[in-house]
């Protein structure tokens, strides 16, 4: 019996998950062959150029919100990596029925086309700002998750398995504080925080891929997995960082000032990953927290009977500002540890506008 080579499709090729994705599917899985879709043209070219000499791999220029356009795409595919998203927090803010059009309806797309084409598996890649949402991407972030959920439960043939993870902040990404903070060193300061207080959990970009390749081996139907992670304080990142970048980029340590300049509307000071509801109906594993969905059984029932459960009972909702901090040590040796610091990072803006500044 020959083997079937295993189609992936990842959506938001060109974006930092969607990118390391495919990167590592095509190291660790040397016969699959993926498909990537992004709507960014140029980036679209340019990534393709990279991998021309790659038979395994094909681009298409599409957009997830366009259903029909995903029904000529999706075609014997086995897993889906849904990654495409409206991220940015001030623009979904801004810019609402665009990240209802795609965070929510996109998902929904994504859900439709695949039951009707017999994937295997989907694997939605969420945020922890979905959790108690205060902005709109948070909410829209919610809405693909109860859409995941419920698709595994309402469609009735079951031959596609539908889970999420929820990712926390994944350092080094577009648009994460690091490259934020690393041009602003470079140029000589200010760093900017929102508030000294505020802190987060954090993830490598390979921590997070991990997450999601993991889930979509872990995954029964209709959870969402937490991948367990540190927590730091962003005063503290941003001092590690100039203790490491202010002489290296020509500046003396005490020039570079630190100086809040206040929250986001709509912005936490603290983190969750998991609400308290949500721990009535979580289980722990080893590395990941899976959260079962909450009306399970109402169309079909699942048992999920996950290998090396560590405990059925989680009672901590996972709060950034309730747990333990990393030491500023244990920070730096996590930067240095993940390359997170090494690659010069100059075509971010060096200056954050929120709502209202810019007339």
């Amino acid at each position: 019996m020959v083997n079937k080579t295993m189609r992936y499709l990842i959506t938001g090729s060109c974006g930092t998950i969607g990118s390391s994705l495919l990167e590592y599917i095509l190291t660790s899985k040397p016969e699959a062959e993926v498909l990537c879709l992004d709507n960014n043209e140029g980036q679209l070219f340019f990534q393709e150029q990279d991998y021309l000499q790659d038979e395994r791999v094909r681009f298409f220029l599409a957009d997830i919100r366009d259903y029909e356009r995903l029904k000529s795409i999706i075609i014997d595919v086995d897993v889906i990596f849904h990654s495409a998203a409206l991220k940015h927090v001030v623009m979904c803010e801004r810019s609402p029925m665009d990240a209802i059009q795609t965070n929510i309806h996109g998902v929904n797309n994504i859900v439709r086309v695949a039951s009707e084409r017999k994937v295997g598996k989907v694997i939605f890649t969420s945020s922890d700002k979905a959790v108690n949402p205060t902005n709109v991407m948070g909410t829209s972030k919610l809405m693909g998750e109860r859409i995941i959920t419920a698709a595994n439960s309402t469609h009735h043939s079951g031959e596609t398995v539908f889970a999420a993870t929820r990712f926390g902040n994944v350092l080094g990404s577009s648009g994460s504080v690091i490259p934020i903070f690393k041009r602003q060193i470079q140029t000589g300061g200010p760093v900017t925080l929102t508030d000294s207080e505020m802190t987060r959990f954090v993830m490598s970009i390979e921590q997070a891929v991990k997450l999601v390749v993991d889930s979509s081996d872990l995954a029964i139907g209709g959870e969402v997995f937490i991948t367990k992670m540190p927590v730091i304080r962003i005063k503290d990142l941003a001092s590690v960082m100039i203790s490491e970048l202010a002489e290296k980029s020509g500046f003396a340590l005490s020039s570079i000032e630190i100086i809040e300049i206040g929250s986001k509307p709509g912005e936490k000071l603290y983190e969750e990953l998991m609400s308290s509801e949500e721990t009535r109906r979580a289980v722990e594993l080893d590395d990941y927290f899976s959260v079962l969905p909450a009306f399970r059984g109402i169309y079909r029932h699942i048992d999920y009977d996950y290998k090396d459960v560590i405990s059925s009972k989680v009672t901590n909702p996972y709060i950034s500002e309730n747990e333990s901090f990393m030491s500023k040590d244990e920070l730096g040796q996590f930067l240095s540890e993940y390359r997170l610091l090494e690659e010069p990072i100059l075509e971010e803006p060096s200056k954050r506008y929120w709502p209202g500044d810019k007339k």
